[in-house]
């Protein structure tokens, strides 16, 4: 969201029971999305595909697990493993065999000092900066980074339409972030050194733009703040999305991270089928479907109507 963390984002908007996916297989040739050969992970059981602790992550987890299911490749879920750090360390030691990430939050994980912003320039870079054994597949078309917004009356206030607009006046307001904001690159960092924005106060919320933070900014408790662009609380709350020229926020497409001694070549084919079918659109409606209304969904359940609009599970 994503994150600027998708790291530490809390599952504020959803809360997932522990979830275990049990699609029925259908015929590959009913299937797009599934390999022309299903088959079985290379060893040691079924794959398992953890999450990190947001709704976003648990539905991707679901729609992963789903997809190699439908493929006749064995799969469960672990979802809220918690952030990257934890995740990744889940990975390298075989607790998890997968886990859908977000590019360019992943490549300065594991490479503090990385440049690259642009979509083709995070991917260029990241599978070389990866811890031996791990791989990232095909990224998908679908993306949700970090961004500032503000309520119109503060726009219309200030007269805000860039982040750049921010940094003439940031030191006259309160702004939100995660707490780990003040240390990481994209934080405050990032925006001091691109727009010369040193908020007035910088205020800590630990829901990683939620309802929390979007409560304190409709409150006027803070009057900028980070939201995740596939967040539905933007356009349920009129919120606008401050455009950021310099590229503050790096490309966060989702990409699947994978252990190369556990997912084979089928069931990466499965999984990259899967990225090129999801889009930021597709994000947008299955974080409404859980995170929304009185009906709002469990992920395990958005991730099931996803997969059959896609022809994947019946």
């Amino acid at each position: 969201m994503g994150i600027p963390f998708k790291t530490s984002r809390l599952a504020a908007l959803a809360a997932g029971a522990v979830l275990t996916l049990g699609l029925a297989a259908c015929s590959p040739a009913a299937n797009p999305l599934t390999t022309s050969s299903p088959g079985s992970p290379g060893t040691g059981g079924p794959l398992v595909v953890g999450s990190a602790n947001f709704p976003e992550s648990q539905i991707l987890a679901e729609i992963y697990a789903g997809a190699l299911n439908a493929a006749g490749i064995s799969a469960s879920t672990k979802p809220s493993i918690g952030s990257r750090e934890v995740y990744v360390r889940a990975l390298q030691d075989g607790s998890i065999d997968l886990v859908p990430d977000y590019s360019g939050n992943l490549l300065r994980y594991v490479d503090k000092n990385a440049t690259a912003v642009s979509a083709g320039d995070v991917m260029k870079a990241l599978p070389a900066k990866l811890p031996d054994g791990l791989k990232v597949l095909d990224a998908s078309a679908a993306e949700d980074k970090d961004s500032i917004v503000v309520t119109e009356a503060t726009a219309a206030k200030y007269g805000l339409k860039t982040l750049a607009d921010l940094g003439r006046i940031c030191g006259k307001i309160a702004l939100g972030m995660p707490p780990e904001a003040q240390e990481r690159p994209q934080g405050l960092p990032g925006l001091k050194a691109k727009y010369g924005c040193v908020p007035g106060q910088f205020l800590p919320f630990s829901d990683s733009g939620g309802p929390v933070t979007v409560k304190a900014l409709l409150d006027d408790k803070i009057q900028a703040a980070d939201v995740f662009t596939t967040s539905p609380l933007i356009a349920q709350n009129h919120l606008l999305t401050l455009e950021d020229p310099a590229n503050n926020f790096a490309a966060q497409q989702v990409v699947p991270l994978i252990r190369t001694d556990r997912v084979d070549s089928k069931a990466a084919e499965v999984l990259n089928k899967v990225s090129a079918s999801l889009t930021t659109d597709d994000l947008i409606k299955l974080n409404t479907q859980v995170s929304s209304g009185s009906s709002k969904q469990n992920p395990k359940d958005a991730a099931a109507a996803w997969l059959k609009d896609k022809g994947v599970a019946q």
